[in-house]
């Protein structure tokens, strides 16, 4: 198994969209990115910690390449909005990859680069070394699910 992970604004429906997909084994949502140990889900709206809401996602890459997950990623968000998605706006919807090794890397920034092909304007999403992610409290975990949405 291998480690992923990802900003892409509000988490709720970044995890519906990650946990649709075959070969990927688990996800959990939290944040990650900024300077504040063990943020809550308060702390980190009121934008003061730098985290993003984020997925961190556990994948089998023989059923399915961090290149298929970058692909997912750039189409289900606007990676051209500066810390904010849709009506979400703040550091903490911030467009990020948190690369877990050098190879992760060099894959996430190739993908940019072709994803920048499809936009007009500038493509701002931040890559990134991942650095410590807090789950996110237990009632964000699979919320779509469990709150019977389909969205």
């Amino acid at each position: 198994m291998e480690k992923a992970t990802f900003a892409a604004g509000c988490f709720w429906h970044v995890q519906k969209v990650f946990d649709q997909l075959d070969g990927v084994e688990s996800t959990r949502v939290g944040y990650t990115g900024g300077e504040v140990r063990n943020p809550t889900y308060e702390e980190v709206c009121e934008g003061n910690t730098g985290h993003a809401e984020a997925i961190e996602i556990l994948y089998d890459p023989q059923k399915i390449s961090y290149e298929s997950l970058l692909k997912v990623f750039w189409t289900m968000h606007d990676p051209t909005t500066l810390n904010r998605q849709g009506v979400d706006i703040g550091r903490q919807y911030r467009s990020a990859i948190f690369t877990h090794s050098s190879a992760q890397r060099k894959i996430a920034e190739k993908s940019l680069k072709d994803a920048q092909r499809r936009f007009r304007i500038p493509i701002v999403t931040e890559i990134t070394s991942a650095c410590p992610f807090y789950e996110a409290e237990a009632y964000h975990q699979k919320y779509f699910r469990k709150k019977g949405l389909s969205e």
